[in-house]
């Protein structure tokens, strides 16, 4: 081995003990480089909020700017395209939220009014029940009557509940102050966000070139078409999913309201859009959905609410089952064996956030292996060519019959 073979050995070997190094490193100090890791993404979350609402915008934006008078070639229209289609995506979706809140928070304040009016007969209910076991159960009536009331020390009973209820006080006010400043933090977070996702839409085209740019300064050109066509695939598996998600959520928003108003359920229109609105949370959203709603029946008709979790958890069963692998597996290409088994992975490590984001991540990462695995079966079959041994001989049997035949 010569002098140039060990520089490149050398060469070789730097990046792969880096990286080795790198790993150990990691687990070493895996608590502190993940308390790092926080700080920052805290630090970045306005930005990373801003990311979000500029991609989640941008879908409707698009869509709008086709129909905004495409074929228009005036100024006018050109220059204000952008703007116009931008602020109406704003508005499409702030009239969906406002359209949620009006039909669930009204049927809500009711539910407390009805639940404040109800509560006298459901304790005389539970006192009749009390009378009732008594009259059945002697025992426990005489366990009942041995009880002396003079004999327990009311004093320090007292004491004891002020106690609880100072420190139970102290503890509300603590948790009533850090609920506060949550809020108002993730508002101005949310604020910050929004006035950077429409900077990021005014100038995406521009962005994009600049991004452009530096990859062509600084990266191969193999890796910079290797990027490209990353961002590409993701970006088309994620829209899909978002349009997907949405189109599921309605169907089945849509689905539950039906089905309670032909069985006679109340709140079928609060609860159907409940049900929609925690539906875009994958597979699990509707039970979370069915929970609350359960809880809204069954104030107003407690039997009711058992035929309401009855049909809810058939319907979840043929969502979860045909329509999401179906609609959302179909639009991101997705087989619904996969959808099932990235929403069940995504649950277990990251919670709601990574069942939402566990759909799309594998539909990017089976969409690059199943192209990878295109390319490396066309590159890898045989061409059908004539060995060069066969050819040769097929030439030499030609000029024998040839001759054959000049001699006959």
């Amino acid at each position: 081995m010569n002098e140039r073979d060990n520089k490149l050995s050398v060469k070789r070997l730097i990046p792969l003990l880096a990286a080795v190094a790198a790993t150990v490193l990691l687990i070493i100090y895996f608590g502190e480089v993940t308390a790092a890791l926080a700080a920052v993404l805290k630090l970045l979350s306005p930005l990373v909020i801003g990311c979000v609402i500029a991609y989640v915008l941008n879908i409707i934006m698009k869509k709008l700017e086709k129909v905004y008078f495409p074929r228009s070639q005036k100024r006018v229209v050109t220059k204000s395209r952008r703007p116009v289609c931008l602020i109406l995506s704003l508005v499409i979706v702030i009239l969906v939220i406002a359209l949620i809140a009006i039909i669930i928070i009204p049927e809500i304040g009711n539910i407390f009014k009805l639940l404040k009016a109800s509560f006298p007969i459901y304790l005389q209910t539970a006192q009749d029940w009390l009378m009732g076991v008594q009259q059945r159960m002697p025992a426990a009536a005489e366990f009942l009557e041995d009880i002396d009331l003079n004999s327990l020390d009311w004093q320090n009973i007292s004491a004891s509940i002020i106690d609880f209820a100072k420190n139970g006080m102290g503890g509300a006010l603590t948790s009533a102050i850090t609920v506060i400043s949550s809020v108002f933090g993730g508002i101005v977070n949310f604020t910050v966000g929004l006035i950077f996702a429409i900077y990021i839409l005014l100038s995406k085209e521009k962005l994009a070139e600049q991004a452009g740019k530096l990859m062509k300064s600084y990266l191969k050109p193999l890796t910079e078409s290797r990027i490209r066509y990353f961002c590409e695939t993701a970006d088309k598996c994620f829209s899909s999913f978002i349009v997907g998600q949405c189109t599921e959520a309605v169907i089945l928003g849509l689905l539950c309201a039906l089905g309670m108003m032909i069985l006679q359920i109340p709140y079928a229109s609060t609860i159907g859009t409940l049900i929609g609105a925690t539906a875009l949370i994958p597979i699990v959203g509707a039970y979370l959905g069915a929970a609350v709603g359960a809880l809204m029946i069954v104030v107003a008709d407690p039997v009711k609410a058992l035929w309401f979790l009855i049909f809810l958890l058939i319907l979840q069963q043929v969502e979860g089952n045909i329509i999401y692998p179906k609609v959302v597996g179909t639009s991101i290409g997705l087989p619904g064996m996969w959808v099932l088994a990235a929403v069940t992975v995504g649950a277990g490590i990251g919670g709601i956030g990574g069942m939402m984001l566990s759909v799309p991540t594998a539909a990017t990462a089976y969409k690059l292996i199943e192209n990878d695995v295109r390319k490396r079966t066309e590159e890898s079959s045989p061409v059908q060519t004539v060995p060069d041994e066969q050819s040769d001989s097929a030439s030499e049997d030609e000029q024998t019959d040839s001759a054959d035949d000049s001699d006959g």
